[in-house]
């Protein structure tokens, strides 16, 4: 190649539009990825297996900002481990939803003037498996908006025919294994829906009540208690107090009338009573608490049920066929009527349950269910954490989860529902009971006296099953044996008591003690700008679609990213995910200025011989980069990786590199061919690094830079290990010069853009070499005819004299300058004289103190600040 051919600038060549536009790229591109296959794995691939199944989401539900962030990460993750080349399996799927998906079809029935009841139990759950394939599922298609990088041909649904026969071989193991059984016990009731609900469906929240104080017996045999659901006095079988509690020591193991009642009651002593809270009597009803019921085992008592279903009262009387509201009203003015309030306090605001599905109020209620014996399986669960297995992060979480499966309580499996995997249990006309496996048949027909059990199970029972079963457990599939155990459960930290323990338990059960999962990455929750959970009743609900229809699912995915601190809640507002689109279109527009600039990825680095500083700077910090990033993501420190790439990316590579290497391209030559060469392997790392979080611009990007096939198949950048510490002292030395010399021209008022004459004493300092950037960077003309320098400044070791004659009027700014410091020196005085004030200092509240004390470093500030301002002024 000639010198002068080396000189000429390279023709502009890119194919990327002046601006970027997320519609035009995202829908397309996507569908793209998935009909070439990028995300499905390969069960017979020799390559190590890296395996996230998505927590699935309800078949009811659409896609919330708490989705958009779970599934960025995990995305981010795994789009990582594929680039890693790891044969990455992230599997997608969805929950029936139980209650959520049969109150959809009731109501839509209703509105036809029908209940479930008119159609009967098959046609009804025909109907809903009609609204499932009709409704259900729309999240699936917004996480292809957000761009989920899952193996669709892999997607399960917790109702499907393998996932039903996992559930139902699980029972009868368990069945077998007597950790299932079926008993008596106190349960959260929804008279609305009609069912047990789980602990993880009842939200309590703060309700105005009545607290009333009732004398049960009379004279010497009397004592009072105190209750917020008088009406479930009619329940009552015992009053309990402390058996060292002196006050009622003469009335233990008595009987006391009840009133309103024409029963006697006992007074029992257990230690589970307070005796130093309120009266230190507390009214016992095994049936409708419980605590009481508790008590009521230890010491035989019976329990009443006084209400149906429906939370109407069944105790013949005057209450009787009251709704229990209307009850608790009723039976308070009765018992004031005959004297026994001795005092009532309202409002009275206490937690309440409430159903999360319809907010009707939550009736503790004695209930025949199935129950799942948890002891060995949580056991088993806490023992996989404590011995390494499984690893909690952040670990400060585990503390959380052994309070959880160390204290746990048998758990309720089974629904009044008729959605869902009905219990696999038949009744005989002598009272047999027969679990029935998933290969075998009922033991008998309906005609012969044989009838299934009519409630199916708890929702959370099948998801529990999710890690193993979606890979076609109970068979022994090649997808279970390469997948499983799963590496990363990535969930919020809200639901580590519901369902992350369910699935250790299970997992760890049915895998002959083969773990779930390795590591249980736990977040926070999503929340506004202003850190308040997001609520439709607060009204600030975001729907991420209208913020990705805005601004690109890019600069969402970025935003949740860079939030997402691990076990922390996220604050996100609009501004942010406006800042993230403005960082794309950044990207966007750097590396298309390099493509028209000849930035190239083609032939090896040059030799670090050939390596201007600035290349090799970049370049170190690029590797540096690359390691920081490494060990970011294997902490799952999200936001740190985020806050890195971003800084990396717009500070380093688009600020400072980028501009440095302009003069470089003008000047053209060998150096002009290395840099685009530096730039172009640059970008190319950078897009990839950036590529798991931000999918789409980085992805057209490369393609058309590299003209490689897909960033998703590309290869993870690895730290090639060079370092240069002189050239990252040589750069800072620059960075500098440009940042001292731009701060004092805004301080003189100048714009950006306004070109200065300018004298730079370099000689003889490593930043002879950069005086041609430094002057682009600065706007500075050479010194020409006539130079007078009226402002010198020192920096770095070298000094920039600038002639600001002609440039700007001296006078003026001396005089702005002058009245703006006479304005910092009066406020000095007044705060100072106010604190040297000791009458004022000792009336005046601390707040005001400090903020007078802020003011007055504040005017100090000021004052140095313009002094120095006008030092460098040139003398009039």
């Amino acid at each position: 190649m000639t010198e002068n051919a080396q000189q000429q600038p390279p023709a502009p060549a890119t194919d990327l539009p002046t601006q970027y536009a997320p519609a035009d790229v995202e829908g397309t591109l996507y569908e793209r990825w998935v009909e070439r296959g990028y995300f499905a794995a390969d069960a017979t691939s020799d390559k190590p297996a890296y395996t996230i199944v998505i927590p699935p989401p309800n078949v009811t539900g659409s896609l919330h900002l708490g989705h958009a962030f779970q599934h960025t990460l995990m995305d981010a993750l795994t789009r990582r481990k594929r680039m890693q080349g790891y044969e990455a399996l992230w599997l997608p799927g969805m929950d029936h939803a139980g209650i959520a998906t049969q109150n959809k079809v009731e109501q839509q029935l209703a509105e036809e003037g029908k209940s479930r009841h008119d159609l009967g139990r098959e046609e009804f759950v025909e109907r809903v498996w009609q609204w499932k394939e009709e409704y259900g599922g729309k999240i699936l298609g917004q996480m292809r908006r957000l761009g989920d990088g899952v193996d669709w041909d892999r997607e399960r649904f917790t109702m499907d025919e393998g996932l039903s026969k996992a559930v139902q071989t699980i029972f009868k193991r368990l069945y077998d294994d007597e950790l299932i059984y079926r008993a008596e016990r106190i349960i959260n009731w929804c008279p609305r829906c009609l069912t047990a609900i789980s602990d993880i469906e009842v939200e309590h929240q703060e309700d105005a009540g009545e607290l009333v104080s009732i004398r049960y017996g009379e004279g010497e045999d009397s004592l009072v208690v105190a209750t917020t659901r008088a009406e479930t006095m009619l329940g009552d079988t015992a009053v309990a107090v402390h058996p060292d509690d002196e006050r009622y020591a003469h009335l233990i193991g008595k009987l006391i009338k009840l009133p309103l009642t024409d029963r006697s009651i006992p007074v029992v002593a257990d230690t589970h009573v307070d005796p130093e809270f309120g009266t230190g009597a507390v009214k016992v009803t095994p049936a409708h608490d419980p605590n009481d019921f508790a008590i009521g085992q230890r010491h035989d008592l019976p329990a009443m049920t006084i209400m149906d279903e429906h939370g109407v009262i069944t105790v013949h009387g005057p209450f009787l066929g009251q709704d229990r509201f209307e009850a608790r009203s009723a039976v308070v003015g009765a018992l004031r009527s005959q004297g026994r309030i001795v005092a009532e306090k309202r409002p009275y605001t206490h937690s309440v349950g409430h159903c999360s599905r319809c907010k009707t109020t939550v009736e503790p209620r004695l209930s025949m269910q199935w129950w799942v014996k948890v002891g060995p399986l949580a056991q088993a669960a806490g023992d996989a954490v404590r011995d390494g297995r499984v690893r909690i992060h952040p670990e400060d979480m585990s503390k959380r989860y052994f309070d959880w499966v160390d204290n746990m309580y048998d758990w309720c499996i089974s629904r009044q529902l008729w959605w869902g995997h009905r219990i696999p249990v038949w009744y005989g006309p002598n009272g047999e009971t027969v679990c029935v496996g998933p290969d075998e048949q009922p033991p008998g027909t309906e005609a012969e006296g044989w009838t299934q059990d009519t409630d199916v199970l708890d929702t959370w029972f099948s998801s529990g099953l999710w890690p193993f079963s979606t890979l076609g457990w109970p068979e022994q599939t090649a997808d279970l044996r390469k997948f499983y155990s799963t590496d990363v459960l990535l969930t919020g930290h809200d639901i580590i008591f519901f369902w992350v323990a369910r699935m250790m338990m299970f997992g760890l059960y049915a895998m002959d003690g083969e773990v779930p999962f390795k590591t249980i990455a736990l977040t926070g929750l999503v929340r506004d700008e202003r850190g308040k959970k997001m609520s439709k009743s607060f009204g600030n609900v975001v729907d991420p679609l209208d913020w990705m229809d805005k601004y690109g699912s890019d600069a969402l995915r970025f935003t949740l990213a860079r939030g997402a601190n691990p076990g922390t809640d996220v604050p996100i507002g609009e501004d942010w995910v406006q800042a993230s689109r403005n960082f794309a279109n950044k990207i966007w527009n750097a590396t298309r200025f390099a493509l028209m600039n000849g930035a190239t990825v083609e032939g090896p680095l040059p030799e670090a011989a050939k390596l201007s500083a600035t290349d090799r700077w970049i370049l170190a910090r690029l590797n540096e980069t690359v390691e920081q990033v490494d060990a970011y993501y294997e902490d799952f420190q999200f936001a740190k990786l985020s806050d890195a790439l971003f800084h990396f990316a717009w500070d380093e590579v688009f600020d400072w590199y980028v501009e440095l290497s302009k003069t470089t391209f003008q000047a053209g030559g060998e150096s002009a061919e290395v840099s685009r060469r530096v730039l172009g392997e640059v970008l190319d790392v950078t897009l990839r690094l950036l590529h798991p979080v931000v999918p789409f611009v980085t992805d057209t990007l490369w393609t058309t830079l590299t003209g490689g096939e897909s960033l998703v198949i590309a290869d993870w950048p690895t730290d090639s290990g060079f370092r240069d510490d002189v050239a990252e002292r040589e750069i800072e030395l620059v960075q500098q010069v440009v940042t001292e010399v731009r701060r004092f021209r805004a301080d003189q008022g100048l714009q950006p853009g306004q070109r200065v004459p300018a004298r730079l004493t370099l000689d003889g300092t490593v930043l002879a070499p950069h005086e041609a950037a430094i002057r682009q960077l600065l706007r500075l003309q050479p010194e020409g005819d006539g130079f007078s320098a009226t402002a010198t400044l020192p920096v770095a070791g070298a000094e920039v004299a600038l002639d600001l004659s002609g440039v700007i009027d001296i006078a003026a700014e001396r005089k702005r300058l002058a009245k703006d410091l006479a304005a910092a020196e009066k406020e000095k005085a007044q705060a100072t004289a106010k604190l040297g004030n000791e009458a004022f200092l000792a009336k005046a509240p601390d707040q005001v103190v400090d903020k007078i004390r802020g003011r007055l470093t504040k005017a100090d500030e000021d004052i140095a600040r313009i002094a120095a301002q006008l030092d460098r002024l040139p003398k009039a």
